[in-house]
């Protein structure tokens, strides 16, 4: 039923992201500005990953191992799909992003996790925010998209603010959009992060299967 999650980057650009490819060979990839990810419906090759490369120096190959000469880095994340509604009592404000927010937005990602965003990522689709006396402190946006299948991805809560409920009740709000666009939401999660892992089984989220995410730099 969800076999296109073995190759989410392939088939988010073959479907509702499609306007954001570039086909290189077997590979599809995102528009770097957008998201420096590449997958393939089978095995990623050499040419594929040298022709991306002249455009992108650092990024990520999710699915199969390439068939490359180049230096690769792994990382085994677990995956996850949310097939019933979450009910949870809302203690936050949850607010949309929109454009005059994406300053801080931004600023918000780099000081956590530097370079996870791209110039355009935000045109992935939606991102939601928690404020504490007017300052970002808590995010959960939309990223890989396919017609029926949005992924839930940028969980990140300042460390300031940690233990009172703000991923809960984001990744919840996320989810339910996605719910009601008819779609359903999956997620992926380093195997590493237990954390993040009793959280998001806590939520309902059914774990799927593993997939490698392969880093490649130029």
């Amino acid at each position: 039923m969800y076999s296109k999650l073995d190759s989410p980057v392939y088939h988010a650009l073959n479907e509702f992201h499609e306007k954001f490819c570039l086909h290189f060979g077997d590979t599809q990839f995102y528009t770097p500005e957008v998201a420096a990810f590449g997958g393939s419906a089978h095995v990623s090759g050499e040419k594929d990953i040298t022709a991306y490369a002249k455009s992108c120096d650092d990024f990520l190959i999710f699915g199969a191992k390439p068939k490359t000469e180049q230096d690769l880095s792994r990382l085994v994340c677990d995956q996850y799909v949310l097939e019933k509604t979450i009910a949870l009592d809302y203690t936050e404000k949850i607010i949309q992003l929109k454009e005059k927010d994406y300053e801080e937005l931004f600023a918000f990602i780099a000081k956590f996790y530097p370079y996870y965003f791209k110039n355009r990522t935000p045109e992935l689709g939606r991102y939601f925010g928690i404020f504490n006396e007017g300052k970002l402190v808590a995010v959960t946006g939309e990223r890989m998209q396919m017609n029926d299948m949005t992924e839930v991805s940028a969980v990140i809560t300042d460390t300031d603010y940690l233990g009172q409920g703000y991923a809960k009740q984001l990744v919840a709000h996320v989810s339910g959009k996605i719910q009601e666009d008819n779609k359903t939401p999956f997620l992926h999660v380093a195997e590493s992060n237990a954390g993040a892992i009793k959280l998001y089984e806590k939520l309902g989220f059914r774990h799927r299967g593993k997939i490698e995410v392969w880093g490649i730099k130029r």
